[in-house]
């Protein structure tokens, strides 16, 4: 599953701060873009762009399943119950994945790639028709992320299982970008990858960071809530954007791993607030993959702040 693309990012443009400016990289980054904002003094924007890049290629590195000589592709080509070595950042990665698998009662797991790729969702998007259900059982039995075992500087598959990161390494980029800015003496600043993003201190208005939650809908983009982040990663997840049709049925790219199929409730989007852009970036996916109601249950007993919207018959 692939976290929801925020796509709408306000941020005033009136100068002030103490004499400070507003620097802006762009770039593009794990099949998508990214985009740093920072306020400060001085900023030498090339050399700032090129560490932003190499950090964010070095995560790509580890972590992308489009690229067939990654840490997380070698790990999945490894042989079943050998001991694979993996960096560290991949090791916090499956960590965290592995709280939020147990947390949310396996409607998060990152092992859920067989039937992203079989749904068409993955690296070949060709493929997106509804699989019938023989092939959907013999993708959930490789399903599982309790079939991993761990070591400090390794991880073992204790049966055929895919990783597949891309709903929370878009986060762990965003952490590690903020982390590095942070070493820069820079801390007001905004980072944003494919939608999940992190924003510390103030803008150039001299005031938090201002970010839209946007309108669930799919032709159009639209501001539904605007809100004010603060040292706070912010991640959004939703069944609007990726998708297709059949016969005007809708099958989104969220699937629920315990059915195998993509979900069918009427929570349209839930942005989640962490201390962490990682942490966010999974819990919103596990709480859309929950729905509305037992989504709600795991963000409380959190004490996450959620933002959840919920389609109806008369609207949003």
């Amino acid at each position: 599953m692939r976290s929801l693309l925020l796509s709408l990012i306000v941020l005033f443009a009136l100068a002030g701060c103490g004499g400070s400016t507003l620097a802006t990289i762009h770039g593009q980054t794990m099949g998508t873009t990214y985009t740093v904002k920072v306020i400060a003094a001085d900023v030498d924007e090339d050399s700032l762009g090129q560490a932003v890049d190499a950090e964010l290629e070095r995560v790509n590195g580890l972590m992308s399943t489009y690229r067939p000589d990654s840490e997380l592709s070698r790990l999945n080509k490894a042989p079943v119950g050998e001991w694979f070595p993996v960096s560290k950042d991949t090791m916090d990665v499956l960590r965290m994945s592995g709280k939020i698998y147990r947390l949310s009662h396996g409607s998060f797991d990152v092992t859920v790639g067989p039937l992203v790729n079989l749904w068409g969702f993955g690296p070949d998007p060709s493929k997106r028709e509804v699989p019938p259900d023989d092939a959907i059982a013999r993708a959930i039995r490789r399903v599982g992320f309790d079939r991993l075992s761990f070591r400090d500087d390794a991880v073992r598959k204790d049966a055929e299982v895919y990783i597949d990161l891309s709903s929370i390494a878009k986060g762990y980029g965003v952490d590690r970008v903020a982390e590095l800015l942070e070493t820069r003496g820079l801390h007001d600043y905004m980072v944003e990858v494919g939608g999940e993003l992190r924003a510390k201190g103030v803008n150039d208005r001299g005031t938090p960071w201002q970010i839209a939650i946007e309108t669930p809908e799919a032709m159009q983009r639209s501001v539904y809530r605007t809100i004010s982040v603060d040292d706070m990663g912010m991640a959004t997840s939703g069944d609007y954007r990726n998708y297709f049709e059949v016969d005007g049925k809708r099958y989104s790219h969220t699937i629920d791993p315990n059915t195998g199929r993509p979900i069918t409730h009427n929570l349209a989007s839930v942005t989640v607030l962490a201390s962490s852009c990682a942490w966010a970036d999974g819990m919103a996916t596990a709480i859309d993959v929950l729905g509305p109601e037992k989504g709600l249950a795991l963000a409380e007993a959190q004490n996450l702040p959620v933002h959840v919207i919920i389609k109806t018959k008369d609207g949003f």
